[in-house]
């Protein structure tokens, strides 16, 4: 296969955020012919303007560095994994995250939706779940949707089903990674695509995820954390998501759950 070129790419990446070579030029301050030129290899980026080109065009620092390689320069973003010292800070950061959010579910993501930490509220919520979707890397997303998964405890399936694959288009659309678009077409062949109407009371505001425990029916809507100015392509692609009660039976329940837990530790 023949590799691409750093031109190629510039275009694709262009085209991707649906932008024009006089909308781009525009906006990095440079003229269409120069852009025109870049894209079709007559001339070669310097390393500024390369980057300068992705910052403007939205590009993941992963495939910022696929850019850099393929222009022949070297990588300009590094990969730590969160146990490395390098990356202490964030982890303690993350940490405590996950600590506040209990007794309510937090867990930190991958790019791939894998979970990297969560908090002790998580466990409890996935009983019943075949072991094979437990073991490492855990990714939520097939571990949500598979009917070996939470599936078929989700009250609303659809909806959530629905909502679940429209953040992982978005994110297809933002880097066009194969493994994502992968997981994608594996996740759309699980069944609870029909009905998709909305059954909760949040329809237009949240979609919520209600899910069926011994407890009874627990609801919660979830928000998500990121790194605002992480320059490590690890920080750059971890997403922090916490889950907060949609109603005052589950905030009930997951304190009484809390309560339970400390107890069993005492």
């Amino acid at each position: 296969m023949k590799a691409a070129t750093v031109g190629g790419l510039l275009r694709e990446w262009r085209e991707r955020r649906r932008l024009s070579q006089f909308e781009l030029a525009g906006e990095v301050e440079i003229s269409t012919r120069h852009l025109s030129f870049l894209e079709t290899g007559r001339s070669q980026p310097s390393r500024e303007m390369l980057l300068r080109l992705a910052e403007h065009l939205n590009v993941p620092l992963r495939e910022r560095n696929v850019l850099l390689i393929a222009a022949g320069l070297a990588p300009a973003f590094g990969a730590h994994s969160l146990s490395e010292p390098t990356l202490e800070r964030a982890r303690c950061a993350v940490e405590m995250v996950l600590r506040a959010q209990e007794p309510f579910p937090a867990l930190a993501l991958d790019r791939y939706w894998n979970m990297v930490a969560s908090n002790r509220a998580v466990a409890p919520l996935l009983d019943g779940v075949d072991p094979s979707l437990l073991q490492a890397p855990v990714n939520v997303l097939r571990l949500s949707l598979h009917p070996l998964g939470l599936a078929p405890r989700i009250v609303n399936l659809s909806e959530w089903r629905g909502h679940l694959l429209e953040r992982l288009r978005r994110q297809i659309d933002l880097c066009a990674d194969p493994v994502l678009i992968q997981l994608f077409d594996e996740l759309r062949q699980y069944p609870g695509g029909k009905n998709a109407q909305s059954v909760s009371d949040y329809a237009g505001i949240i979609v919520p995820l209600q899910l069926r425990t011994e407890a009874g029916v627990l609801s919660f809507f979830s928000t998500t954390t990121i790194f605002g100015t992480a320059l490590d392509i690890t920080l750059s692609e971890l997403v922090l998501e916490s889950f907060f009660p949609t109603d005052e039976f589950t905030t009930r329940a997951m304190l009484a759950g809390q309560k339970q837990t400390v107890g069993e530790v005492q």
